[in-house]
């Protein structure tokens, strides 16, 4: 059986946080959490706990956000204004 990305997920107080999920990725949650429950024999009560280490995961493993992070973006930002016309 092939690995998850998520391991046991840890019990640390959380920050309350709304979000809505498309109904298919809340599907996909759901069953995500049951491969996850047979995989570490630990079941996981509520799907949403799973969103938390999911996302730290994700930022984790973002390589440009990390080099942007430790202030290695040395490229100009770019202006999303429009130039005025000249007269």
């Amino acid at each position: 059986m092939a690995r998850l990305k998520l391991g046991p997920i840890l019990n640390e107080k959380p920050v309350k946080v709304s979000v809505e999920l498309p109904a298919q990725v809340h599907r996909d949650l759901i069953a995500y959490a049951e491969v996850l429950a047979r995989q570490t024999g630990q079941p996981v009560d509520d799907p949403t706990k799973l969103i938390a280490p999911m996302v730290e995961h994700f930022i984790a493993t973002d390589r440009e956000f990390a080099r942007v992070r430790r202030g290695e973006d040395r490229q100009p930002h770019r202006s999303t204004a429009q130039p005025t016309p000249s007269s």
